[in-house]
């Protein structure tokens, strides 16, 4: 991550304000950053330092008070609603903390859920997604629910399911927070390993520094809103 004018992602004095009755909070303040094309980047900082409301703009999940986001040149942060949606759809993959998996559906079923609302065909939507399941180790669960799944597997499937639509961006929010650390070494194990095959950019926010520094090219450190540090630990792809 770098200030380079010509980084895939980039944003340009980021700022988000929510206003709560008369009180006007600042969650975002003019940061501005570059992230290479195959980057894996990590975001590090406190709670209240503005770590998911940064993921949340990144997705396309939130609009900006202030300032831009451009990916390929393309300011996402001027985009219809309609546009975002697509956007959404299909340039970005997102996981979370809690994996949001509908507990009815199979393991399978939870992946093909995106590409059912892309208007995909069954047969197609079916294959992907085993496809996918098999490249994240669970090829033989594809017909359990989560119930039936541990906590890592349940993860393995939402990673599965935000890459069913082939993004070109992953954006992470503490992917392992309700994990075990020998397990969460294997899921941030598994992104760099997916990264590698495909050439995701992952955006990945973690309370976890020795696990970024383990795994990530960059770090950016938050701290009320803005950007305290930068850190390079290895030459980026």
């Amino acid at each position: 991550m770098s200030m380079d004018a010509n980084g895939f992602i980039q944003t340009h004095d980021l700022t988000k304000t929510y206003s709560t009755g008369s009180v006007e909070v600042v969650a975002l303040r003019e940061v501005s950053l570059s992230v290479g094309q195959g980057c894996f980047v990590g975001v590090t900082g406190t709670s209240g330092s503005g770590k998911s409301t940064l993921m949340n703009l990144l997705g396309g999940l939130d609009t900006p008070t202030s300032g831009s986001i451009s990916v390929e040149g393309r300011l996402i942060s001027e985009l219809s609603n309609a546009e975002l949606a697509l956007f959404r759809r299909n340039t970005v993959g997102m996981i979370f903390q809690s994996f949001n998996l509908v507990p009815s559906y199979s393991a399978l079923e939870n992946v093909t859920l995106p590409l059912l609302f892309a208007g995909v065909a069954k047969s197609r939507r079916r294959r992907q997604a085993a496809e996918l399941l098999e490249s994240v180790g669970l090829g033989a669960r594809s017909s359990h629910r989560p119930s039936e799944l541990s906590g890592g597997e349940q993860q393995r499937v939402a990673i599965a399911r935000a890459l069913v639509n082939r993004p070109r961006i992953l954006l992470a929010d503490e992917p392992t927070g309700n994990l075990d650390s020998k397990t969460s070494r294997q899921i941030v194990q598994l992104l760099a390993d997916l990264r590698a095959a495909q050439g995701l950019t992952i955006v990945m926010i973690s309370h976890e520094e020795a696990m970024l520094r383990e795994f990530a090219d960059e770090i950016v450190y938050l701290q009320d809103g803005a950007v305290r540090s930068l850190e390079t630990l290895r030459p980026t792809p």
